[in-house]
């Protein structure tokens, strides 16, 4: 390896004793590859082998937690004891690769309608064509992530993370723009953080049946949104201050730029990054992410101090063995693009490819196509 890159390989020990490897993890990624009834598919299968070897932390696509929030084709399933044996197949697959197996639990709440999956989601408000949730149908939910949370610790992952970004449910509940219940679930800021809040206790409640201190809680948010009354900072470091209080191993913020500054309810001139590490200031680690294409990026970034741990996702999907490469030296061969003439190197499911012939900003760049990241 060479020495310049060596601190990525340093271990870290969370508040729970549990030690990660190294700094490195492979960011959630969406794969469009589980069978229609949400098992484990054989694309899906090829698409992960190999992919976690020699990061710290595997985290998964987003895994449905009930059936109302389905949001992706091809999406996994943690809904109930049928889900079992292709959990537990993924969390031994992902841990043989001697990475700690991370399963996103998500509920697309409005999002649902994305790909015509659902013809009525569900989300905090009527909105787009979502019907406003009841009290009972919001309770339902919370029990189905920690039934998710359940379903890992006996398939035997390392952890969970749960989903609370990228305008999925947990972010509309949190959200002003998508949430506007009177009722306890919405209104003021305490109010509308009180589901995401629900759903992390319900986690820790099934890793304490358990008596499972060694298992892993991470939460996932985005820290803004555009538009009129979207999350701003002062939003973001108000639910921060809650997060940090819960018994969390880890949070981690979605980025499409690691080096992004602040659009507004905060310091403008600085990073949302830094702004968020400071904030937690020491309490949990961060997980950064935001178009880091090569072990130079990764470098860079993690000597900002701004994160204690860096996920990539389109640099893993461009590069199956990506931290591999960096650790025995060989990151010079490190791609930062897709050559479409090199379909089965990748080993992307048949439908993730055809996403990704479309050049779309969140899928990596196209080998000699103009492609820049969202401004989010």
């Amino acid at each position: 390896m060479n020495d310049r890159y060596a601190p990525l390989f340093t271990p870290f020990t969370l508040n729970n004793g549990i030690t990660i490897k190294n700094r490195l993890a492979v960011a959630p990624m969406t794969h469009f590859g589980a069978n229609p009834d949400g098992s484990l598919g054989e694309e899906e299968a090829h698409f992960i082998e190999g992919r976690a070897a020699d990061f710290g932390l595997f985290i998964t696509a987003a895994t449905l937690v009930a059936e109302n929030g389905k949001t992706f084709p091809g999406q996994p399933h943690a809904i109930g004891q049928e889900n079992l044996p292709r959990l537990t197949a993924l969390a031994e697959r992902i841990k043989k690769q001697n990475a700690k197996a991370i399963l996103q639990i998500h509920h697309g709440g409005a999002r649902a309608a994305d790909f015509g999956l659902i013809k009525h989601p569900l989300a905090p408000s009527a909105i787009n064509q979502a019907k406003a949730l009841e009290d009972s149908e919001i309770h339902a939910i919370i029990n189905a992530f920690g039934q998710a949370t359940e379903l890992a610790l006996q398939a035997g992952f390392d952890g969970i993370e749960i989903h609370g970004a990228n305008d999925y449910l947990l972010q509309q509940f949190y959200s002003a723009k998508t949430n506007r219940r009177t009722d306890q679930w919405g209104g003021s800021p305490e109010n509308r953080m009180r589901f995401p809040l629900a759903v992390i206790d319900a986690a820790v409640a099934a890793k304490q049946r358990h008596q499972r201190d060694d298992f892993i809680i991470g939460y996932r948010f985005s820290p803004e949104e555009a538009g009129e009354d979207g999350l701003t900072m002062h939003d973001t470091l108000q639910l921060i201050d809650r997060l940090i209080d819960k018994p969390l191993q880890y949070l981690h913020v979605s980025l499409w730029d690691f080096y992004k500054k602040a659009r507004r309810g905060a310091d403008t001139n600085q990073s949302r990054m830094q702004l968020i590490h400071e904030r937690i200031g020491g309490k949990l680690p961060l997980i950064g992410v935001g178009n880091l294409f090569t072990a130079d990026d990764l470098i860079a970034a993690y000597q900002t101090g701004w994160a204690e741990f860096l996920a990539v996702g389109k640099a893993s999907l461009i590069n199956p063995n990506f931290a591999t490469l960096i650790k025995t030296g060989k990151e010079e061969q490190i791609q930062t693009a897709i050559d479409l003439e090199r379909k089965t190197a990748y080993r992307y499911p048949e439908a993730l490819w055809q996403q990704q012939l479309q050049g779309p900003s969140w899928l990596p760049p196209l080998k000699g196509a103009d492609w820049q990241p969202r401004d989010v």
